[in-house]
Protein backbone atom coordinates (compact mmCIF):
# COMPACT_ATOMS: atom_id res chain seq x y z
CA UNK A 1 0.00 0.00 0.00
CA UNK A 2 1.41 3.52 -0.77
CA UNK A 3 1.99 5.72 2.10
CA UNK A 4 0.69 8.94 2.18
CA UNK A 5 2.98 12.27 2.83
CA UNK A 6 0.05 14.60 2.81
CA UNK A 7 1.99 16.88 0.47
CA UNK A 8 1.59 17.67 -3.63
CA UNK A 9 -1.48 17.46 -5.87
CA UNK A 10 -4.32 15.46 -5.01
CA UNK A 11 -7.35 14.93 -7.35
CA UNK A 12 -10.75 15.31 -5.98
CA UNK A 13 -11.33 12.50 -9.45
CA UNK A 14 -15.45 12.23 -10.69
CA UNK A 15 -17.01 9.00 -10.75
CA UNK A 16 -18.28 8.48 -14.98
CA UNK A 17 -20.89 6.74 -15.64
CA UNK A 18 -22.42 4.82 -18.95
CA UNK A 19 -25.40 5.74 -20.64
CA UNK A 20 -27.26 3.61 -18.65
CA UNK A 21 -25.77 4.67 -15.12
CA UNK A 22 -23.65 2.34 -13.94
CA UNK A 23 -19.83 3.22 -13.66
CA UNK A 24 -17.15 3.58 -16.54
CA UNK A 25 -14.79 1.88 -15.48
CA UNK A 26 -13.16 1.96 -18.74
CA UNK A 27 -13.43 5.94 -18.82
CA UNK A 28 -12.35 5.45 -14.90
CA UNK A 29 -9.15 3.82 -15.89
CA UNK A 30 -8.34 6.25 -18.46
CA UNK A 31 -8.64 9.34 -16.63
CA UNK A 32 -6.35 7.75 -13.78
CA UNK A 33 -3.74 6.98 -15.85
CA UNK A 34 -3.45 10.57 -17.02
CA UNK A 35 -3.66 11.95 -13.44
CA UNK A 36 -0.79 9.55 -12.98
CA UNK A 37 1.20 10.21 -16.32
CA UNK A 38 0.70 14.08 -15.24
CA UNK A 39 2.63 13.38 -11.87
CA UNK A 40 0.03 13.96 -9.37
CA UNK A 41 0.56 12.25 -5.56
CA UNK A 42 -2.40 10.48 -5.00
CA UNK A 43 -6.12 10.54 -5.19
CA UNK A 44 -9.18 11.08 -3.40
CA UNK A 45 -12.68 9.11 -4.33
CA UNK A 46 -15.70 9.51 -3.40
CA UNK A 47 -15.95 13.21 -2.44
CA UNK A 48 -18.38 16.11 -3.93
CA UNK A 49 -17.11 16.07 -7.37
CA UNK A 50 -16.72 11.86 -7.08
CA UNK A 51 -21.01 12.60 -6.79
CA UNK A 52 -20.45 10.93 -3.07
CA UNK A 53 -24.11 11.54 -2.33
CA UNK A 54 -25.27 9.38 -5.35
CA UNK A 55 -22.81 6.49 -5.06
CA UNK A 56 -23.92 3.48 -3.43
CA UNK A 57 -21.68 2.50 -0.96
CA UNK A 58 -20.45 -0.88 -2.24
CA UNK A 59 -19.92 1.03 -5.27
CA UNK A 60 -17.80 3.52 -3.42
CA UNK A 61 -15.65 0.37 -1.97
CA UNK A 62 -15.93 -1.44 -5.71
CA UNK A 63 -13.91 1.65 -6.95
CA UNK A 64 -11.60 1.78 -4.25
CA UNK A 65 -10.36 -1.82 -5.28
CA UNK A 66 -10.49 -1.35 -8.79
CA UNK A 67 -8.25 1.53 -8.16
CA UNK A 68 -5.93 0.19 -6.11
CA UNK A 69 -5.14 -2.43 -8.50
CA UNK A 70 -4.85 -0.09 -11.28
CA UNK A 71 -2.33 1.89 -9.42
CA UNK A 72 -0.42 -0.94 -7.91
CA UNK A 73 1.06 0.89 -5.16
CA UNK A 74 2.31 4.05 -7.40
CA UNK A 75 0.47 6.20 -5.69
CA UNK A 76 -2.02 6.36 -2.43
CA UNK A 77 -5.78 5.88 -2.98
CA UNK A 78 -7.76 8.33 -0.34
CA UNK A 79 -11.30 7.53 0.62
CA UNK A 80 -13.79 10.63 1.52
CA UNK A 81 -16.28 9.87 4.30
CA UNK A 82 -19.66 12.07 4.39
CA UNK A 83 -22.15 9.77 6.49
CA UNK A 84 -24.76 10.96 9.15
CA UNK A 85 -24.13 9.41 11.79
CA UNK A 86 -21.06 8.01 14.09
CA UNK A 87 -21.64 4.46 13.44
CA UNK A 88 -21.90 4.90 9.91
CA UNK A 89 -18.99 6.37 9.29
CA UNK A 90 -17.01 4.17 10.99
CA UNK A 91 -18.19 1.44 9.51
CA UNK A 92 -17.23 2.98 6.46
CA UNK A 93 -13.53 3.67 7.88
CA UNK A 94 -13.20 0.06 8.83
CA UNK A 95 -14.52 -0.90 4.64
CA UNK A 96 -12.15 1.70 3.57
CA UNK A 97 -9.55 0.07 5.09
CA UNK A 98 -10.15 -3.50 4.34
CA UNK A 99 -10.76 -2.57 0.49
CA UNK A 100 -7.41 -1.25 0.60
CA UNK A 101 -7.27 2.53 1.07
CA UNK A 102 -4.41 4.26 1.88
CA UNK A 103 -5.79 6.87 4.00
CA UNK A 104 -9.72 8.83 4.66
CA UNK A 105 -10.66 11.89 3.98
CA UNK A 106 -13.11 12.88 6.18
CA UNK A 107 -16.33 15.31 6.34
CA UNK A 108 -18.48 16.43 9.95
CA UNK A 109 -21.75 14.39 10.07
CA UNK A 110 -24.09 15.22 7.23
CA UNK A 111 -27.91 16.89 7.84
CA UNK A 112 -27.85 17.75 11.82
CA UNK A 113 -25.39 20.95 12.13
CA UNK A 114 -23.49 19.39 15.31
CA UNK A 115 -21.62 21.18 17.58
CA UNK A 116 -17.67 21.98 18.12
CA UNK A 117 -17.98 18.76 20.90
CA UNK A 118 -20.01 16.83 18.78
CA UNK A 119 -18.12 17.45 15.82
CA UNK A 120 -14.54 16.80 17.58
CA UNK A 121 -16.04 13.55 19.37
CA UNK A 122 -17.50 12.36 16.28
CA UNK A 123 -13.36 13.16 14.13
CA UNK A 124 -12.43 11.41 16.88
CA UNK A 125 -14.13 8.01 17.38
CA UNK A 126 -13.39 7.83 13.61
CA UNK A 127 -10.46 8.20 14.60
CA UNK A 128 -9.40 5.91 16.79
CA UNK A 129 -11.74 3.08 14.80
CA UNK A 130 -8.66 2.48 12.08
CA UNK A 131 -5.02 3.08 11.59
CA UNK A 132 -5.74 5.10 8.51
CA UNK A 133 -4.47 8.19 8.09
CA UNK A 134 -7.09 10.97 8.08
CA UNK A 135 -7.53 14.49 5.94
CA UNK A 136 -10.70 16.52 7.73
CA UNK A 137 -12.51 18.66 5.23
CA UNK A 138 -12.84 21.78 6.80
CA UNK A 139 -15.72 23.39 4.05
CA UNK A 140 -17.93 25.90 6.41
CA UNK A 141 -19.28 27.30 3.20
CA UNK A 142 -20.78 24.11 1.71
CA UNK A 143 -21.03 22.00 5.14
CA UNK A 144 -22.07 24.75 7.50
CA UNK A 145 -19.57 23.71 9.86
CA UNK A 146 -16.45 25.37 11.03
CA UNK A 147 -13.33 23.29 12.26
CA UNK A 148 -12.20 26.06 14.60
CA UNK A 149 -8.22 26.10 15.56
CA UNK A 150 -9.52 25.35 18.99
CA UNK A 151 -11.12 22.07 17.92
CA UNK A 152 -8.08 21.01 15.89
CA UNK A 153 -6.26 21.54 19.62
CA UNK A 154 -8.13 18.45 20.42
CA UNK A 155 -8.11 16.72 17.63
CA UNK A 156 -3.90 16.58 17.26
CA UNK A 157 -4.18 14.34 20.18
CA UNK A 158 -5.13 11.43 17.36
CA UNK A 159 -2.21 10.70 15.45
CA UNK A 160 -3.67 9.40 12.29
CA UNK A 161 -5.40 12.94 11.63
CA UNK A 162 -3.06 14.14 10.04
CA UNK A 163 -3.91 17.26 7.50
CA UNK A 164 -6.47 19.44 6.58
CA UNK A 165 -8.42 20.37 3.18
CA UNK A 166 -8.56 24.13 3.92
CA UNK A 167 -11.73 24.73 2.01
CA UNK A 168 -13.09 27.79 4.53
CA UNK A 169 -12.60 30.55 1.42
CA UNK A 170 -10.15 32.34 3.66
CA UNK A 171 -6.33 32.66 2.84
CA UNK A 172 -5.55 33.97 6.33
CA UNK A 173 -6.43 30.24 7.94
CA UNK A 174 -3.50 29.11 6.19
CA UNK A 175 -1.26 31.30 8.01
CA UNK A 176 -3.31 30.87 11.59
CA UNK A 177 -2.74 27.20 11.27
CA UNK A 178 0.78 27.27 11.03
CA UNK A 179 1.03 29.78 13.49
CA UNK A 180 -0.73 27.69 15.92
CA UNK A 181 0.53 24.33 15.22
CA UNK A 182 3.82 24.52 13.14
CA UNK A 183 3.96 21.40 11.03
CA UNK A 184 1.65 18.82 12.91
CA UNK A 185 -1.20 19.60 10.20
CA UNK A 186 -0.12 18.92 6.38
CA UNK A 187 -2.92 22.01 5.05
CA UNK A 188 -3.83 21.14 1.27
CA UNK A 189 -6.24 24.07 -0.61
CA UNK A 190 -9.47 22.72 -1.16
CA UNK A 191 -10.55 25.58 -3.32
CA UNK A 192 -9.24 26.18 -7.08
CA UNK A 193 -9.61 29.68 -7.57
CA UNK A 194 -7.54 29.95 -4.20
CA UNK A 195 -4.17 27.12 -4.80
CA UNK A 196 -1.77 29.14 -5.94
CA UNK A 197 -2.22 31.64 -3.04
CA UNK A 198 -2.41 29.05 -0.40
CA UNK A 199 0.47 27.26 -2.03
CA UNK A 200 3.05 30.50 -1.24
CA UNK A 201 1.68 31.22 1.71
CA UNK A 202 3.04 27.18 3.10
CA UNK A 203 0.28 25.26 2.22
CA UNK A 204 1.45 21.42 1.68
CA UNK A 205 -0.84 20.49 -1.40
CA UNK A 206 -3.89 21.40 -3.21
CA UNK A 207 -6.99 18.90 -3.51
CA UNK A 208 -8.31 19.83 -6.94
CA UNK A 209 -11.17 19.46 -8.88
CA UNK A 210 -10.63 21.15 -12.60
CA UNK A 211 -7.32 18.58 -12.36
CA UNK A 212 -9.82 16.37 -13.59
CA UNK A 213 -9.67 17.78 -16.44
CA UNK A 214 -6.04 19.30 -16.97
CA UNK A 215 -3.93 17.26 -14.40
CA UNK A 216 -0.82 18.67 -16.21
CA UNK A 217 -1.49 22.30 -15.64
CA UNK A 218 -2.38 22.25 -12.19
CA UNK A 219 0.34 19.61 -11.55
CA UNK A 220 2.49 22.34 -13.00
CA UNK A 221 1.58 25.32 -11.18
CA UNK A 222 1.96 23.18 -7.87
CA UNK A 223 5.63 22.11 -8.33
CA UNK A 224 6.78 25.44 -10.24
CA UNK A 225 4.95 27.46 -7.01
CA UNK A 226 7.48 24.94 -4.65
CA UNK A 227 10.23 25.53 -6.87
CA UNK A 228 9.98 29.48 -6.42
CA UNK A 229 9.12 30.15 -10.02
CA UNK A 230 6.43 32.02 -9.20
CA UNK A 231 6.23 33.64 -12.22
CA UNK A 232 5.36 30.61 -14.63
CA UNK A 233 3.34 29.55 -11.91
CA UNK A 234 1.17 32.88 -11.87
CA UNK A 235 0.91 32.76 -16.09
CA UNK A 236 -1.08 28.96 -15.71
CA UNK A 237 -2.92 30.14 -13.01
CA UNK A 238 -3.95 33.43 -14.72
CA UNK A 239 -4.91 30.97 -18.20
CA UNK A 240 -6.38 28.65 -15.68
CA UNK A 241 -8.57 31.12 -13.23
CA UNK A 242 -12.04 31.00 -16.20
CA UNK A 243 -11.81 27.12 -15.67
CA UNK A 244 -10.99 26.84 -12.47
CA UNK A 245 -13.57 29.03 -11.65
CA UNK A 246 -16.28 26.21 -12.26
CA UNK A 247 -15.21 24.32 -9.28
CA UNK A 248 -16.86 26.82 -7.03
CA UNK A 249 -20.19 26.50 -8.61
CA UNK A 250 -23.24 24.78 -7.39
CA UNK A 251 -23.43 22.58 -11.12
CA UNK A 252 -19.43 21.86 -10.37
CA UNK A 253 -19.94 17.99 -11.41
CA UNK A 254 -21.51 18.56 -14.38
CA UNK A 255 -19.51 21.73 -15.41
CA UNK A 256 -15.99 20.23 -14.97
CA UNK A 257 -17.48 16.60 -16.49
CA UNK A 258 -17.84 18.50 -19.73
CA UNK A 259 -14.51 20.10 -19.52
CA UNK A 260 -12.98 16.04 -18.77
CA UNK A 261 -15.70 15.36 -21.80
CA UNK A 262 -13.86 17.87 -24.05
CA UNK A 263 -9.99 16.91 -23.73
CA UNK A 264 -11.15 13.05 -24.21
CA UNK A 265 -10.24 11.97 -20.47
CA UNK A 266 -13.75 12.22 -19.58
CA UNK A 267 -17.99 11.77 -20.05
CA UNK A 268 -21.03 14.10 -19.35
CA UNK A 269 -22.84 11.42 -17.90
CA UNK A 270 -23.98 12.26 -14.52
CA UNK A 271 -26.23 10.38 -11.94
CA UNK A 272 -29.68 11.86 -11.31
CA UNK A 273 -31.24 13.78 -9.86
CA UNK A 274 -28.66 15.73 -11.65
CA UNK A 275 -29.07 16.57 -15.15
CA UNK A 276 -27.00 17.70 -18.06
CA UNK A 277 -26.67 21.48 -18.52
CA UNK A 278 -29.24 23.28 -21.30
CA UNK A 279 -29.07 26.38 -23.01
CA UNK A 280 -27.76 29.42 -22.27
CA UNK A 281 -25.77 28.05 -19.04
CA UNK A 282 -24.54 24.86 -21.30
CA UNK A 283 -23.35 27.48 -23.60
CA UNK A 284 -21.93 29.49 -21.34
CA UNK A 285 -19.76 26.90 -20.19
CA UNK A 286 -18.67 25.30 -23.54
CA UNK A 287 -17.41 28.56 -24.33
CA UNK A 288 -15.14 29.04 -21.37
CA UNK A 289 -13.75 25.59 -22.16
CA UNK A 290 -13.20 26.40 -25.52
CA UNK A 291 -11.62 29.69 -25.04
CA UNK A 292 -9.47 28.00 -22.70
CA UNK A 293 -7.85 25.28 -24.84
CA UNK A 294 -7.24 27.99 -27.64
CA UNK A 295 -5.29 29.38 -25.19
CA UNK A 296 -3.91 26.50 -23.51
CA UNK A 297 -0.42 27.30 -22.61
CA UNK A 298 2.84 25.47 -23.15
CA UNK A 299 4.12 24.24 -20.71
CA UNK A 300 7.83 24.00 -19.18
CA UNK A 301 9.15 20.29 -18.18
CA UNK A 302 7.66 20.49 -15.10
CA UNK A 303 8.25 16.78 -14.14
CA UNK A 304 11.98 17.41 -13.63
CA UNK A 305 11.01 19.25 -10.48
CA UNK A 306 10.82 17.94 -6.86
CA UNK A 307 7.00 16.37 -6.40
Amino acid sequence: MAQVNWQGVFPALLTPFTADDHIDYDMFDKNLQAQVDAGVNGIILGGSLGEASSLQNDEKYALVKHAVAFLGGKIPVIMNIAEQTTTAAVACAKAAEEAGAAGLMLLPPMRYKADDAETVAYFLAVANSTHLPIMIYNNPVDYKIMVTLDMFEQLAKAPNIQAVKESTRDTTNVTRMINRFGDRFSILCGVDTLALECLLLGANGWVAGLVDAFPRETVAIYRLAKAGRIAEALAIYRWFMPLLELDIAPKLVQYIKMAAAAVGIGTTHVRAPRLLTQGAEKEYVENVIATALVKRPVLPDYLKLPA
